[in-house]
């Protein structure tokens, strides 16, 4: 304990610095605005701001990046309660109950349950990965390219498991992102590979340019067919601390919640989202009158605004230890330590302990920014709300093109991010779900790297894989996750086979 609260102070002691504040502030509320504002995205939004990132310190970089993350949680509940419009998907629960109350005049006490509810996770999510990163770390120092490959095969199967939808349409996705992965010059043999002769594409195609255009300008498409007229329930908001009688319904949610979300961000494929519908589930589950959902009950807001929180930020623990992303959010995190010449990994840890240990610091003071920016400016983001999104698409796009340019000074990766943009709004009408394709872009690569690192090292027997304990138990997990998915499903197809 000592030793992590020594290890604490360093990370302050490079936290507390004025510009790092400053980014860390930058990030916390444009994390919050872009939350508020439906129809970017904290994915698009990271990915747009990786080029400005370019310029600055690493771990100022990393700061600045990570609010915007966990600053998309928080601003997403304000657009879910008072306009029943989730800014980020992960407030999509947060619309049944927080809505709800709002239309009874309790926008206020809801809001207020949120942000607070937000900050406790916060806090134990970030002790959670001061205490176990280091563990995690040492442990991860035993692996080799075969680990590796297998943990990643194990991210690719979560995030195919995990996914909303259907299974077969989460494996073409993840299969696509791969196959994108490939395109480029092959690093072994100095050839060009699935690039169609076209120069462009020899370093690849570039994992910003993809997340802009199915995340950033898919979602604009998709908001453009919106119709329906926004009902802000403004002028009800009074008072925005909860009652005590709020905090004996929900105090026992928001640990449910943390405990949940802190869990389910480890995994790989988890996250925000997946913590929050998780926590929502078990809030019905243990409620003595689960008819209270979706009428209005204060723990349908506590536990997923909790959850989601703690989700985005246990996160960052598979990534700063192991160097995998556990999601979309966190590949593009993984980007921007590339492009620092950071390798994220354990190394990171004994190598870097001031970027490691000034992040979790880093964490523990946006999440205090937070609170302090969003109960105070509900009323201007309210302002921001009545907006027409007319007036609001044509700046994105602008902001959009511009980051895509800047990256390589390449007018056909802004072409490239347009033509990815209609792809995610077909992805979007099929309900084919587009992170796990951004994981296998992200992850294609490294998984290539490190299979034929180990074929290598075992002169070609492909045993290694399953002769090493820790991949052949990655593996077996994998397998574990995908039978406990495909086996309801091929039950519930010969039971309508037979009824049929």
């Amino acid at each position: 304990m000592s030793g992590m609260l020594g290890n604490l102070a360093l990370g302050f002691g490079a936290a507390l610095s004025p510009l790092n504040l400053l980014y860390a502030f930058f990030g916390a509320l444009v994390g919050t605005l872009i939350g508020v504002l439906p129809g970017l995205g904290p994915i698009a939004t990271i990915a747009m701001l990786l080029p400005v990132s370019y310029g600055l310190e690493p771990l100022t970089a990393l700061i600045m990046l990570a609010g915007i993350f966990y600053g998309a949680q928080y601003g997403g509940s304000t657009t879910a309660i008072l306009v029943n419009i989730p800014g980020e998907s992960s407030s999509v629960v947060t619309c049944l109950d927080g809505y709800a109350l709002a239309r009874k005049g309790r926008a206020g006490p809801a809001l207020g349950i949120a942000a607070l509810s937000s900050l406790f996770a916060g806090f134990v999510a970030t002790f959670i990965i001061a205490l176990f990163g280091p563990v995690l770390a040492e442990w991860a120092l035993k692996f080799g390219p075969a680990e590796y490959f297998s943990l990643m095969v194990l991210g690719l199967v979560a995030a195919v498991v995990l996914a909303h939808g259907s299974l077969l349409k989460a494996v073409a996705m993840v299969v696509l992102g791969l196959l994108l992965g490939l395109i480029g010059t092959d690093v072994n043999s100095g050839t060009m590979r699935f690039t169609f002769d076209l120069y462009a594409l020899s370093d690849g195609i570039d994992f910003v340019v993809v997340a802009m255009g199915l995340f950033g300008f898919a979602e604009i498409i998709s908001n453009l067919e919106q119709t329906s007229e926004r009902q802000i329930l403004a002028p009800k908001i009074q008072g925005v601390l909860p009652t005590w009688d709020d905090f004996r319904q929900c105090w026992k949610a928001v640990l449910r919640g943390t405990a949940l979300g802190s869990f389910l961000g480890i995994l790989p494929g988890g996250g925000a989202t997946l913590s929050s519908f998780a926590a929502y589930t078990l809030e019905k589950k243990v409620a003595r009158d689960p008819s209270r959902f979706g009428e209005g009950a204060i723990e349908g807001v506590a536990g997923p605004e909790a959850a989601n929180n703690a989700g985005a930020q246990t996160s960052f623990i598979p990534l700063l230890t192991l160097g995998i992303p556990s999601n979309a959010v966190m590949a593009l995190m993984l980007g921007a330590m590339t492009i620092h010449g950071i390798t994220p990994g354990p190394q990171v840890m004994s190598e870097q302990p001031v970027l490691f240990w000034g992040m979790i610091a880093s964490m523990l003071i946006g999440n205090l920014m937070l609170v302090l920016l969003n109960l105070p400016l509900i009323s201007i983001w309210v302002r921001l709300l009545s907006v027409p999104y007319r007036l609001l698409y044509p700046a994105i796009l602008l902001l959009c093109g511009i980051g895509i340019y800047s990256i390589k000074g390449n007018s056909f990766d802004v072409f490239l991010a347009a033509g990815f943009g209609l792809l995610g709004y077909v992805f979007r009408k099929l309900d084919c779900e587009p992170a796990p394709l951004l994981l296998g872009l992200i992850l294609g690569p490294m998984m290539e790297e490190y299979l034929r690192r180990a074929m290598l090292l075992s002169q070609g027997n492909a045993a290694v894989f399953f002769t090493r304990p820790i991949s052949l138990a990655m593996l077996l997990a994998a397998a574990v996750l995908l039978l406990l998915i495909v086996v309801p499903a091929v039950r519930t197809n010969r039971e309508k086979a037979f009824q049929g």
